[in-house]
């Protein structure tokens, strides 16, 4: 038989793997696993699972939000070996399941494991850490990391709007050096987002369009600093409709950048704290992962 590790977060998305975790490790039996079932504990749980786990295992699957994948995905580059990676979506928003195709229905996600194919897809690092699909800063960053999960659990997207909003205030920007390939940006920004998604906080086509997640390159976002309340919400405005105005924003691709600031700036990876940084080296490890998709 084939060996599984399975890592999943019980409190991820209401808990709903609770009511489908029998029919998920029924799927993966007749598919001829033999199992080892984790279910984490507390936080880098999983990444610390992945990065130790024995080499004898055929797949690691995961379930649980894109913060929870993170760790998996963290854990299995730290670990040298390369490891094929299933993922059950089952947290508040998910923007790297649905930029994949991957099924909403965890059974049916749990069946593409099975019976999928297996997919090299662009992974990121970020100066000693690592990121699936989005390293960012500035305004709303720090929403998914502060708000509760209960209250993500209730709200979903809500949760991330109602908590952005107390924050339209208290808008900072940031003064910045930005160096890709042979162009040097400076300039005060409230928001970057390097990104390897179709989607981000739920929001489709925010991150730009074709984007592809195997071509070794991001897409990259940046905000400057608005002049007053009507042009912060134009540019909100024109970042949901993907009507870039250059005016206001910077949007290119790159393989690899670095951004320098004056203060301390809090950055987020996938959802979660990234650390507090005046200086980050971001580059795509081009297909530097394998996932199981349809």
């Amino acid at each position: 038989m084939k060996k599984m590790l399975f890592i999943y977060n019980p409190k991820a998305g209401k808990a709903q793997i609770r009511n489908k975790l029998a029919d998920i490790l029924d799927v993966f039996t007749k598919g001829d696993y033999e199992i080892t079932v984790y279910p984490t504990q507390k936080s880098e749980d999983a990444m610390e699972k992945t990065r130790d786990r024995s080499k004898d295992y055929d797949i690691v699957v995961c379930s649980g939000g894109d913060g929870t994948l993170d760790e998996v995905v963290t854990g299995m580059i730290r670990s040298g070996f390369r490891t094929p990676i299933g993922y059950i979506p089952a947290g508040s928003t998910n923007d790297f399941g649905g930029s994949l195709g991957l099924p909403k229905n965890m059974v049916h996600a749990a069946e593409t494991i099975v019976k999928g194919n297996d997919f090299a897809c662009d992974v990121g690092s970020f100066n000693q850490d690592i990121f699936v699909y989005i390293a960012a800063f500035g305004l709303f960053t720090d929403v998914s990391y502060e708000t509760g999960q209960d209250m993500k659990n209730v709200l979903g997207h809500m949760a991330y709007l109602l908590e952005g909003m107390k924050r339209l205030p208290a808008i900072r920007s940031y003064p910045m050096r930005v160096t890709y390939d042979d162009t040097t940006i400076v300039d005060d920004f409230i928001f970057g987002m390097i990104t390897n998604s179709v989607s981000v906080g739920g929001f489709k086509r925010i991150t730009g369009k074709n984007v592809k997640l195997d071509d070794g390159v991001f897409e990259v976002t940046l905000i400057k600093r608005p002049k007053n309340p009507i042009e912060l919400n134009n540019i909100m405005v024109s970042l949901l409709n993907r009507d870039i105005d250059t005016d206001a924003m910077y949007c290119f691709r790159t393989s690899k950048l670095e951004i320098t600031s004056t203060d301390p700036l809090p950055w987020t990876l996938d959802g979660e704290y990234g650390g507090t940084h005046t200086k980050v080296v971001i580059e795509n490890i081009c297909r530097g992962m394998d996932i199981r998709v349809e």
